[in-house]
């Protein structure tokens, strides 16, 4: 074994013992402890830890190992729950401080691509790697259930009665559905694990001499990474008090809360152990690496203690205290989870959505987040970058004494920087190239045609002002420019009242204005130097307006989200004046409350939450108004969903019910969101909107037709049985049962019609529609039974395929009439979808007409029995139309009363009140001013009468009727 091996197996050693390498908490706050000297708590664990150690023997290796654990989990528990003097606690070192000489590592220099290889071979992937079942077990779990059970109690009757073709069709059919279900969410599961890789993190570190990014789960030990602001620590690391350019570093703060459940940062220095998933929330430093993937602290962590499974809104809704309701979920429930592939489609729907999804650049961390998002009904999103280009350009100027906009242009382009990445300087600079024809062909910024700038002073904070030098190349004067802020250049220019108005009115409408001056020619040298010589004469050009202007989709954008029914709320940090500005150009009213008043303290609760709900926006917010803003309107009932990109809008976005980190988020943005944004602009986020809303259409529609459908299977055949003891062969059932379902997985493929609405799953309306359609669809079968064998005679054998027939196609028809509110024919189902559920009705027809595995009935009977059920088709579709269209949350409520329901009904009431009242005063308002624009015409048609006779009387001389 080389050195460098035994190395690595030290280091291994001391990753894998759990004793020594504990982690408890800090013993100061604010300073991490030294190794060496054990908190009181730690010291009275490893004495009772000892003494256990004693009475069960060291020689029991098995014993010795259950002590660890019990160990490491006592001192995880006081590691998490402890703190000192009310500060933010810190955990403790844990690591061997020599640990970078044993890997041989430089700062600043890093690791080989070689020796990095060699280490990922020897310590792994720094990742944790999830539970997953074993494929053989996953398939097994598919014959299991309540369907599956009773279609094995099936298989082991007809095996006991010597049936032996319908014990091999049965068997059949349960394997193929469970090779169906196996196969879809194996697809979907990869689908979902594509998508992950898209949201992967990096983290720059030094590899090679070079500082590069690279994947964090192709860290090692030993590896310089380079930590700064929104970056999540992606393992524990030693901090080196140094940074990328080789300053030193005091410190970091660091966001321990994913550890410590604390919500100050901690302050940690140099030598100092930063923990995987920790966030830094100020400064940067480089790190070395010391442990990774499940031997990290939050590694170990989770291979002992349960992760929680995220939940839906529909999930959430279980957990309502109500009794009654809950019975009401309960039957829902009971009745949808009886079909063999109701939990299969609805994975698949959403997994398959998800990556339609993805396609619009709108990428979903959990499938649950596809039905939040559907049922989103405001959304607060950020002014920069998703309603605004996040760009300063030049907008309409203000001119003054004759000057043109041309002019403007170029005399800002004079006093211009070129080479420059400062924003101002920037849109000026392609203002003018865009607007000015000699300019637009100009490929050195540094020579304008015609001028030439012999000497240019920046832009000075003190001065407030910079100043070029200009030769004329033509006439040979030269002069000075002067571009700056407005009241130095007013002064500059001795300004008069016009000019203050001016700047006053840009000031107002949120513009950031820019003056611009010409002096008259220079007779000298000296005064060149000099812009407040009194020999200077300085004529004003005009005033540059720069706006960070809206994006050309915005205002449609917004217009579809009133469509939609989304309430959109800006959220900017900017002031007041320019949040006006923004949504008056959008239109989208101009209610801006500063986000100061949210955390007023002398206004209450109500007071607040009333101001948030009217508001069209927030202006001067931070990332505590944010969170302020989403607690506020969720407790008005709304669903909200909440934009951010920085690593303090994390709490913001985890509040919300849907976080959706926009383009370019910080690691610690993305960590904390549900959907991540790969695209910028506010149609990105209605994209997904609508295709979530698609989705949401396809589970609702596949719900509603799965749970009529069973109704009516069984009180058909409860009734059936009980009343004429009539039965159908078991095969047949079966084959009712797993052929359709397994038609219908390809509904996460139909073209569904779009809710413009907000979506949610409104369970009083889903279950009495589904008992509606299931009951009137038992009495068409009931009808349909006794018109064959009452009124045709139909033979007990033939009777059998006949109602085979019926119950495996009219139910199956249904599913055209689920997928809308209105009229099947409203929207027409995708290709694939027409022809899956009609393929199985044709299969069904060449088994009943043919007489496979039952009695032939022939063509002409099947394609009768076909027509009819089509008909039964129709008139429910039309049922279903009049339930929808006098459907209403009133009837909800007392049809399925619950207090939480009577509470909405009642706000509900009172906010249509309201708006019929202001509805009124509104038309009376508007009468009011229609009176008083006629009013005004007829006095200035007096008026116009009355300047004309004194016109006529002063030509004539004399007064003429």
């Amino acid at each position: 074994m080389t050195q460098k091996e035994r190395d690595y197996e030290k280091v291994t050693t001391s990753k894998i013992d759990v004793r020594e390498n504990s982690m408890p908490m800090e013993n100061n706050a604010g300073k991490c402890k030294n190794k060496n000297s054990a908190s009181q708590d730690e010291v009275i664990v490893m004495s009772k830890i000892n003494n256990v150690e004693k009475d069960v023997g060291s020689n029991n290796e098995q014993n010795s190992r259950v002590v660890r654990k019990i160990y490491f989990i006592l001192s995880l528990f006081l590691s998490m729950y402890e703190k000192r003097n009310g500060e933010p606690t810190k955990i403790a070192d844990e690591i061997t401080p020599s640990l970078e000489e044993l890997l041989s590592t430089e700062p600043r220099t890093g690791l080989t691509t070689e020796e990095a290889k060699l280490r990922l071979r020897r310590f792994g992937r720094n990742e944790i790697n999830d539970v997953k079942p074993y494929p053989l077990l996953k398939f097994l779990s598919y014959f299991r259930g309540p369907i599956a059970y009773l279609i094995e109690i099936a298989c082991i009757v007809a095996a006991i009665v010597g049936d032996w073709v319908d014990l091999g069709i049965i068997l059949g059919l349960l394997i193929v559905n469970a090779c169906i279900g196996f196969i879809e969410e194996a697809r979907a599961e990869s689908a979902l694990d594509a998508l992950r890789q898209t949201l992967a993190l990096t983290t720059r570190v030094w590899r090679d001499g070079k500082l590069v990014e690279v994947d964090s789960a192709e860290l090692v030990p030993g590896d310089v990474i380079a930590l700064r602001i929104g970056d999540i620590v992606p393992a524990d690391s030693r901090l080196l008090g140094i940074s990328v350019t080789g300053n030193v570093t005091e410190s970091l703060l660091v966001d321990q809360s994913a550890l410590t459940g604390e919500s100050l940062p901690v302050r940690c220095n140099k030598d100092d152990y930063v923990y995987s998933s920790s966030i830094i929330k100020q400064g940067q430093m480089l790190a070395i690496v010391c442990k990774t993937g499940e031997d990290t602290y939050i590694g170990r962590a989770a291979t002992l203690m349960n992760m929680t499974v995220d939940q839906g809104h529909f999930q959430k809704i279980l957990r309502g205290s109500n009794i009654l309701e809950t019975l009401q979920l309960a039957l829902l429930l009971t009745v949808a989870a009886i079909p063999v592939g109701l939990p299969t489609v609805l994975s698949v729907t959403m997994a398959v959505g998800a990556k339609q999804l993805s396609a619009k650049k709108v990428i979903i961390k959990r499938l649950t987040a596809v039905e939040e998002l559907a049922s989103v009904s405001l959304l607060c999103t950020d002014k920069t970058g998703t309603l605004t280009l996040n760009e300063l350009t030049f907008d309409k100027p203000w001119l003054y004494n004759g000057h043109t906009s041309s002019e403007l242009l170029l005399y800002s382009y004079l006093c211009s920087e070129p080479s420059t990445n400062d924003a101002i300087e920037t849109a000026i600079r392609n203002a003018a190239e865009s607007e000015l024809d000699f300019l637009k062909d100009n490929e050195n910024d540094h020579e304008i045609p015609g001028y030439k700038v012999t000497s240019f002073t920046p832009f000075n904070p003190s001065t407030k002002l910079s100043r070029a030098v200009v030769k004329n190349l033509q006439t040979g004067e030269i002069f000075q420019v002067v571009k700056g802020a407005p009241q130095v250049i007013i002064k500059l220019v001795n300004g008069n009242d016009e000019i203050t108005n001016a700047v006053n009115d840009l000031a107002s409408r949120g513009l950031r204005a820019l003056g611009v001056a010409r002096s008259s020619p220079l007779v000298s040298k000296e005064i060149s130097n000099d812009i407040n010589n009194h020999d200077l004469r300085w004529d004003l050009i005009g005033m540059i307006s720069l706006l960070d202007p809206p994006r050309p989709d915005s205002k449609e954008t917004l217009n579809r989200c009133k469509e939609l029914g989304v309430n959109i709320k800006m959220i900017t940090g900017d002031q007041v004046v320019i949040a006006k500005e923004v949504a008056h150009r959008l239109e989208m009213g101009r209610v801006i409350l500063d986000a100061n008043y949210l955390v007023d303290p002398s206004r209450s609760e109500e007071v607040m939450t009333e101001a948030c709900e009217r508001a069209d926006g927030f202006a001067q917010v931070t990332p505590e108004h944010k969170y302020r803003v989403v607690e506020l309107l969720q407790k008005k009932g709304y669903l909200v969903g909440m934009t951010g990109d920085g690593v303090n809008d994390a709490p913001a976005l985890k509040r919300a019910n849907v976080g959706i980190a926009v383009q370019g988020c910080t690691n610690a943005a993305r960590s904390a969101a549900d959907i991540v944004l790969l695209a910028s602009g506010l149609s990105t986020i209605v994209d997904g909107i609508t295709t979530s809303r698609a989705i949401f259409q396809r589970m609702r529609s596949y719900s509603l037709y799965r749970i009529t459908s069973t109704i009516h299977f069984l009180l058909f055949f409860f009734f059936i049985i009980l009343i004429k003891d009539w039965r159908m062969p078991a095969v047949l059932l079966i084959l009712i049962a797993l052929l359709n379902d397994a038609a219908t997985l390809v509904i996460s493929v139909d073209n569904a019609q779009i809710s413009e609405r907000p979506d949610k799953w409104r369970i009083g309306q889903l279950i009495t529609l589904s008992i509606i359609l299931g009951i009137l669809l038992t009495g068409f079968s009931f009808a349909h039974f006794f018109i064959f064998e009452e009124i045709i005679n139909v033979d007990p054998n033939r009777l059998q395929t006949v109602m085979y027939l019926h119950i495996s196609s009219a139910p199956h028809f249904v599913i055209f009439s689920t997928r809308l509110t209105g009229h099947f024919w409203e929207n027409i189902p995708s290709p694939i979808f027409i022809a899956s559920i009609f393929g199985t009705q044709i299969f069904a027809m060449f088994l009943s007409a043919h007489g496979w595995l039952t009695e032939a009935i022939g063509w002409p009977t099947s394609i009768v029995i076909l027509s009819i059920s089509l008909v039964i088709f129709i008139i429910l579709d039309f049922v279903k139309v009049f339930v929808f269209r006098y459907w209403s949350f009133e009837l909800t409520t007392k049809l399925w009363p619950s207090p939480a329901r009577r509470a909405v009904a009642t706000v509900r009431r009172e906010k249509s009140e309201t708006k019929k009242r202001v509805s009124v005063n509104f038309e009376k308002v508007r009468k009011v001013l229609l009176m008083v624009k006629v009013i005004r015409l007829m006095k200035m048609l007096v008026n116009s009468r009355k300047v004309k006779l004194e016109r006529r009387v002063t030509n004539n001389g004399n007064y003429e009727d």
